[in-house]
């Protein structure tokens, strides 16, 4: 298994040009398909996690599995798989390049690092929307953070890097936790942390409930730059509550906030649907001018303002 450099050339078709993102699983390039000619995104897997024999064919087993299901993902809050290789030599996944911005950066742009009530809900019931669809797909995301959250142009809100951690992290649960940075676990939910062979949607709904704190009071449930710490609060400390004193805050929202950072998965709502059905008496008003006007100014700091809806569950 290769380390792949600028230049390269995937599959006979996808040149690689620049590195977007790097992490333990691998990199993901921004690239080129040369037949199309169009840019996509690549995500190649880490040499070393394939250089253990015990591991590489279960590796290898699993990301084909759950590229298969990536890919018949089909809704607009989460990224489309184009094409993908499931070799020693090439092991990669190659989907659309997002136009847009991280969520993580959106928050440095806030002056007080939140967001107004109509916005955050907006934002969590197009997460909620993408979700939906990918359980129903028979996949948990396991590492929704403000890193793989996109805001397009146009303020359509999409997920990134499904398939790929959930492939890697069963196959050897260690990978999941060692050397684990505070971006890598600010969302991790009880029973990730906690390593739990089986993990629903539910796991990401705790996730949800920590962007969604975060969107609304400017901090995350728990801060701190301390891994263990965090660790520790997210497997035995009580949920912070937002307080009252946050009149902008209805007291539905904070409830709902409070429900989907509980320990136990029972003890949140049941599925991604139900939680989109609570946020969307707090989603923004649609503008009476909206369907004659030539056109909604591109502004990634606003996201959509009618999201789409969830999968039915």
């Amino acid at each position: 298994m290769q380390e792949f450099a600028p230049g390269t050339v995937l599959l006979d078709r996808y040149r690689l040009t620049s590195v977007l993102g790097r992490g333990q699983m691998g990199h993901v390039w921004q690239g080129r398909d040369l037949r199309l000619e169009r840019p996509v995104a690549v995500k190649t897997v880490a040499a070393d996690l394939l250089a253990v024999p015990r591991n590489r064919e279960e590796a290898l087993r699993r990301f084909r599995r759950e590229a298969k299901a990536a890919a018949r993902l089909d809704h607009p809050n989460t990224t489309t798989v184009f094409d993908a290789s499931i070799t020693d030599g090439a092991c990669c996944l190659v989907m659309e390049l997002i136009e847009g911005t991280t969520l993580e950066f959106l928050f440095d742009q806030q002056d007080d690092g939140r967001f107004d009530v109509p916005t955050a809900a907006a934002v969590a019931a197009q997460l909620c929307a993408g979700l939906s669809a990918a359980h129903a797909a028979g996949l948990v995301h396991r590492d929704l953070k403000t890193q793989n959250v996109m805001v397009r142009r146009d303020g359509v809100v999409k997920i990134l890097d499904f398939g790929l951690v959930k492939v890697l992290s069963d196959t050897d649960p260690r990978l999941t936790m060692t050397g684990e940075s505070i971006g890598n676990i600010a969302c991790a939910s009880p029973e990730l942390l906690s390593g739990q062979d089986r993990l629903d949607g539910r796991s990401d709904l705790y996730a949800v409930g920590c962007l969604l704190h975060h969107m609304l009071t400017g901090e995350p449930p728990f801060a701190t730059d301390q891994p263990a710490l965090l660790a520790t609060h997210h497997l035995s400390s009580p949920p912070p509550v937002i307080p009252a004193s946050r009149a902008d805050v209805p007291r539905d929202l904070r409830e709902l906030v409070t429900a989907l950072l509980a320990k136990r998965p029972e003890d949140r709502p049941s599925c991604a649907t139900e939680v989109y059905a609570a946020l969307a008496p707090h989603l923004p008003a649609p503008s009476p001018g909206l369907a004659v006007r030539p056109g909604v100014p591109e502004d990634p700091r606003r996201p959509f303002l009618v999201p789409q809806g969830p999968r039915p569950v």
